[in-house]
């Protein structure tokens, strides 16, 4: 076993993230190879980050080659040997194999019949995140965690009205966009929190913009991934556009909906889902979950984006029946209305990050979000799509949370090679 030693320019975590794929570069490894290739990909801890930035246990294939601007690089089939300095070793700080469990869990009434249920995992006094997860309708998930340093931060987690195990399930009555925005507010006043860092993707980052617009003063920072606008365009690529990418997905879904409802598919399936006829909403949730993995470019090596949710049928209904509840009525956004929220967050440290092969929230969006925020930092993932779980976006999203955890914003992130290739 060989270890090469990394000292990047800043000493923080961020750009230890970044020298650590710098140094991946450098032995012809992509992230997911380096994945397989070890039983875990060590990092440093925080403090220990200050000192050295990121280090590589390597298999015997790979041995020192000398020291260059980069600190030590290691060529190929060479035989060599390095002693390995006294720095603990925290195996899978950068790829977990579980996300953190929860130390909390509870249920909040909200009014008009509705109650959400919250969960809470990692550090009780680290840095408070609310995760605000996408659909609408799909449910928060422990998985989406997993980006989060459990030592760092505080992860408040909760399904929106009507997802996951809030309850009605499936509950639209009194189920829109401003409900939501207070929700949230109702919550952070629960758990006692002042203010907090706001996290979303996809649906999850529209509602991300809207309520820190709302709440700036009890919002430390926000970081999106997957840029969702909710306009017209929007929802228009997703049921008609997307047919010149997925052809064969399209044709598949659209078995579905009957010829003269094509060209207003979201209102068939709004009407359809809450109809009450259970065969029927069966058929088309599944046909619509179908289709969104075709979307987002469900890779089998990778963790679902949005699993399944428990429950079977029932849950699957309700979670489109949500989903569809607010598309048809373009997430009770006005025009213009998502831009408008990111140009007011202009002095709030925001992070955007979005793949450059996203099939479902188009990067042109992600990009107009960008400009309309004054002071915001974004990274494109090179060839993520959708699923967050991708290796590009999880090594930005890390890099992201780190930077914010060690300085408080992203004024150095993305740090030089922080764009993955």
């Amino acid at each position: 076993m060989y270890i090469v030693i990394s000292k990047p320019k800043r000493m923080s975590l961020a750009c230890g993230v970044s020298h650590f794929m710098g140094l991946l570069r450098l032995v012809n490894l992509t992230w997911r190879e380096a994945c397989s290739t070890f039983p875990s990909v060590p990092s440093v801890h925080l403090p220990d980050a200050l000192r050295l930035a990121a280090f590589l246990i390597c298999p015997s294939r790979f041995s020192l080659a000398g020291k260059g601007r980069r600190g030590y690089a290691v060529r190929r089939d060479r035989v060599a040997s390095f002693p390995m300095p006294a720095v603990p070793v925290f195996a899978d700080a950068l790829v977990p194999a579980q996300p953190p469990a929860a130390f909390d869990t509870g249920w909040l009434d909200v009014g008009h019949g509705h109650r959400i249920y919250y969960e809470q995992a990692g550090a009780a006094g680290g840095i408070p995140v609310v995760l605000l997860h996408g659909g609408p309708g799909s449910g928060s998930s422990p998985r989406q965690r997993v980006f989060y340093d459990p030592a760092l931060f505080r992860i408040v987690q909760f399904d929106q009205r009507g997802s996951g195990r809030s309850e009605p399930m499936g509950g639209t009555t009194h189920n829109h966009t401003a409900a939501l925005i207070g929700d949230i507010e109702r919550l952070r006043e629960h758990l006692s929190i002042d203010r907090w860092l706001v996290s979303g993707g996809s649906w999850g980052s529209t509602l991300a913009l809207v309520y820190a617009a709302a709440h700036r003063d009890r919002v430390s920072g926000v970081v999106l991934r997957a840029i969702f606008l909710a306009g017209r365009s929007d929802i228009a690529w997703y049921f008609d556009g997307s047919r010149a990418v997925a052809p064969e997905a399209y044709e598949r879904f659209m078995t579905e909906i009957p010829r003269r409802w094509r060209r207003r598919v979201i209102t068939y399936l709004e009407r359809s889902l809450r109809s009450g006829d259970a065969e029927k909403c069966e058929r088309l949730a599944t046909a619509w979950m179908d289709y969104e993995a075709v979307l987002s470019g469900s890779d089998p090596a990778l963790p679902q984006a949005v699993p399944p949710p428990p429950g079977g049928a029932a849950a699957l209904c309700a979670k489109y029946k949500v989903q569809a509840h607010y598309l048809a009525r373009r997430c009770f956004l006005g025009p213009g209305a998502a831009l408008r929220a990111a140009a007011a967050l202009r002095g709030v440290p925001v992070a955007m990050i979005h793949g450059t092969r996203d099939l479902i929230c188009l990067p042109q969006g992600a990009w107009q979000a960008h400009r309309a925020c004054q002071g915001s930092r974004f990274a494109w993932a090179h060839g993520a799509g959708h699923n967050p779980f991708h290796p590009n976006m999880d090594a930005l999203m890390r890099a992201a949370l780190a930077c914010f955890a060690a300085d408080g914003d992203f004024a150095r992130w993305p740090a030089a090679g922080a764009r993955v290739p």
